[in-house]
């Protein structure tokens, strides 16, 4: 049997899920054990296939027994594989989160909930983008996680998150309308949207053609992966969302909009036409954003500008468009899902603990949460890209890349690369000096729930004072209620994924090598879809 017939199941099997936990919605409880259930089983089927596809290469499978170019057709290589089964593990690990939060919180009577549904259409939507084989299906990948996520967004209903949603939504659908304009402006001039077809039909349109129906995809991928000067949305956007979905968003949405610029540019527009608009846009990325993240005091939106500076790196590598340039960058965005995910969960439990995720009114979290310390550290030197993690692993591949490309802009982007990572070190530096390492009392403005447990660390004091704080329900609680167990335990399992990702280098920078190797080749991609001999 093809193992590719069980791709479908990837987006399948969350969508029943979705309507399964839309019937329980009244019960929290069995909400929790279907996405759970479902994720989980989801994650073992993608497993499987990136067993399948690591040793017997892409594979298809037509929708509905129609051929292509004509159906729906997924496609299962090395890069879509990786993806799924990343995607997948880090949307366990927050919705684990998401319900250990629920469950601490005592939701079992609270109001009807549409967080679960919701948040496995958004799974199956980022399913449906990475498994896609022609550009049609891929916009609709989009417009489903882009649906889901406008719920997410907005769940509570302050203003703030509803402000922020409005941003979102409309830069969300200004983007998705020049894809969809995009799309037709294609199939008026080629006949298909099939990728693989596409491979073989648009080297033969006119290069001014070509340019400029490439230069649209590019930009309305561009603002879905926030590359500068298309990013302004986000840093506004993501921080005023619930912690959970701030980690899932910042960890997988913006890496779609990466997968899409990495497929179309190696399958559809090979070559170096524009590799040189790709280097400036990448090292404006990687610079602009990070002395954006220096000027933040609240750590959910320093974050956000880390988040814009490193999809730099990843665009560094697409722009050098070699087999080290290309292995490195799918090997950095399986880094930076996990690490930046990892740091977002590790945001929302310091916001629980200290009342707060702004740096002027944290200290003493070092001394009061020695484990919270470890959670945030970890990730953190990783991120900065410090020996031996795998930060600094993928960022050295895409410098030896860089290298070895050897002209000046490449030179040039090298050393944004490395002035980028230790900019990053300061900033995850200004975060640990600020919130764990000085006491409360130094702090600028100390939150009163701090300075209430600054003394033993044992219980709460003047709790009226502190008692339906912004971010919980403290009042007359004892401290360690502030880090419930359902919470810790996903977030430790992701900070140990942060580090099993170095641990498994080797076989993982092999796979992504492989990876780029068939990106860049496109007969693998092309055979698997249209048959043997249709690349010649």
């Amino acid at each position: 049997m093809n193992t590719a017939s069980l791709a479908p199941l990837a987006v399948v099997l969350p969508v029943l899920g979705a309507a399964l936990a839309f019937i329980l919605i009244r019960h929290q409880r069995s909400q929790r054990v279907v996405s759970i259930g479902v994720l989980s089983v989801t994650l073992l089927l993608e497993v499987v296939l990136l067993s399948s596809v690591w040793n017997s290469g892409a594979q298809a499978v037509n929708l509905g027994a129609w051929l292509p170019p004509f159906g729906i057709t997924m496609v299962v290589d090395q890069f879509s594989a990786l993806m799924l089964v990343v995607s997948s593990a880090i949307s366990l690990s927050v919705l684990i989160f998401a319900a250990g939060q629920g469950m601490a919180d005592g939701d079992e009577d609270g109001p009807i909930s549409i967080f679960h549904p919701t948040y496995l259409i958004l799974v199956a939507g980022v399913s449906n983008a990475f498994l896609a084989g022609d550009l049609f299906n891929l916009y609709v990948g989009f417009e489903i996680l882009l649906t889901a996520s406008y719920v997410l967004m907005t769940l509570g209903g302050t203003t703030p998150r509803i402000r922020a949603g409005v941003t979102y939504v409309v830069v969300s659908v200004v983007s998705s309308l020049l894809f969809l304009i995009s799309i037709a402006m294609i199939y008026a001039a080629t006949g298909t949207v099939n990728m693989a077809d596409l491979a073989l039909k648009l080297g033969d349109l006119d290069p001014a053609v070509q340019l400029m129906l490439h230069l649209m995809l590019l930009v309305a991928f561009g603002i879905k992966a926030a590359v500068f000067p298309l990013s302004f949305w986000l840093p506004d956007s993501y921080p005023t969302a619930p912690a959970p979905v701030t980690a899932v968003f910042a960890g997988l949405l913006t890496k779609v909009g990466v997968y899409a610029m990495v497929r179309t540019e190696t399958l559809l527009f090979p070559g170096d036409r524009i590799n040189t608009l790709l280097m400036v846009v990448a090292g404006l990325t990687m610079l602009v954003g990070i002395l954006g993240a220096l000027a933040q005091t609240d750590i959910k939106r320093m974050l956000s500008f880390t988040l814009v500076s490193h999809i730099g790196y990843m665009v560094f590598g697409l722009a050098v468009a070699s087999v080290l340039g290309i292995g490195s960058a799918v090997f950095y965005v399986v880094h930076h899902i996990t690490v930046q995910t990892s740091l977002f969960m590790v945001t929302g439990l310091i916001e629980r603990r200290g009342g707060t995720a702004n740096m002027d009114r944290l200290g003493g979290l070092a001394k009061l949460s020695p484990l919270l310390a470890v959670l945030y550290f970890i990730p953190a030197i990783n991120l900065a890209g410090i020996p031996p993690f795998s930060g600094f692993l993928g960022k050295l591949g895409l410098m030896q890349a860089g290298v070895e490309l050897g002209t000046p802009l490449a030179y040039i982007l090298v050393a944004a690369g490395a002035a980028t990572s230790l900019l990053t070190l300061l900033v995850m530096a200004r975060v640990w000096n600020r919130a764990f390492w000085r006491t409360p009392e130094d702090a600028v403005h100390p939150d009163p729930i701090l300075l209430a447990t600054s003394g033993d660390g044992s219980r709460l004091r003047n709790s009226e004072n502190v008692s339906e704080h912004s971010t919980g329900r403290f009042s007359g609680r004892d401290t360690v209620d502030l880090l419930p167990r359902t919470m810790v335990y996903p977030t430790v399992g992701l900070v140990a994924l942060g580090v099993a990702l170095t641990l498994a280098a080797g076989p993982l920078f092999s796979l992504s090598d492989g990876a780029a190797r068939d990106l860049l080749d496109r007969t693998p991609y092309i055979e698997a879809v249209l048959g043997e001999g249709a690349a010649e």
